[in-house]
């Protein structure tokens, strides 16, 4: 195990609360361990963590990454995550091959929306034959958690979203009884919608074939 996660897991050993733990778990479906730290303090400890051995170097980051997600407590996903997330604009292009190993691993909405709206949304803004290359694979996989990943990746741009690129991936979607896709779906409209509702109303309106959650979640927030 890489030296940077050993003294990582330590800390986070040492500030485990097992009364904490059980609830998050269930809050979860029973589906990862916890360690019983919650954001808050997770967030505090991996500014004191850094604050001590600062960013891991970037030739470093796949294996810190796959270390901290072969650990069964999901704060260590989440410190992966964490990670990811402070070195998003340096991140070189080959660490895609990591991301896409991340997203499809112990896979679940709390750590493939964090890589998909700030990870992969970086990487495919900062390289566009990262992002021309795996957006084609991704958009065909039968693996959900990678579709998903198409459609949420925009969630940040705001003007910069390529609004037809994103009717093209929700109309590849229509007819899924996934609900992870039929929420997204919905979420990444009504994302949109809140830097250009027009469009949104208007997509929604010519696409029959919608999902009522897509449709109910993509006009939340629009006026009639």
């Amino acid at each position: 195990m890489h030296p940077y996660v050993i003294s990582l897991k330590t800390l986070l050993q040492q500030n485990a609360d097992p009364a904490k733990a059980e609830p998050m778990k269930k809050y979860m479906r029973n589906q990862f361990e916890y360690l019983g730290i919650k954001s808050p303090e997770l967030s505090a400890l991996m500014r004191e963590f850094i604050g001590q051995q600062n960013l891991p170097p970037l030739d470093q980051m796949d294996a810190i990454s796959r270390d901290l997600w072969s650990l069964p407590q999901r704060e260590f996903q989440y410190s992966a995550t964490g990670l990811l997330g402070k070195l998003e604009n340096k991140l070189e292009p080959g660490i895609i091959t990591t991301v896409e190993y991340l997203i499809v691993t112990k896979s679940w909405w709390d750590t493939v929306d964090t890589i998909a709206s700030h990870t992969v949304g970086s990487l495919f803004k900062r390289f566009p034959n990262v992002k021309k290359e795996y957006l084609k694979k991704w958009r065909k996989s039968d693996n959900f958690w990678l579709r998903r990943t198409t459609l949420l990746f925009q969630l940040g741009y705001k003007k910069e979203t390529e609004f037809d690129l994103l009717c093209e991936i929700v109309k590849e979607n229509l007819g899924s009884d996934e609900f992870f896709i039929n929420k997204a779906i919905g979420w990444a409209l009504r994302q949109y919608a809140h830097t250009n509702p027009a469009p949104v109303k208007k997509f929604v309106k010519a696409t029959k074939e919608l999902h009522p959650l897509s449709r109910r979640e993509a006009l939340k927030n629009i006026r009639n």
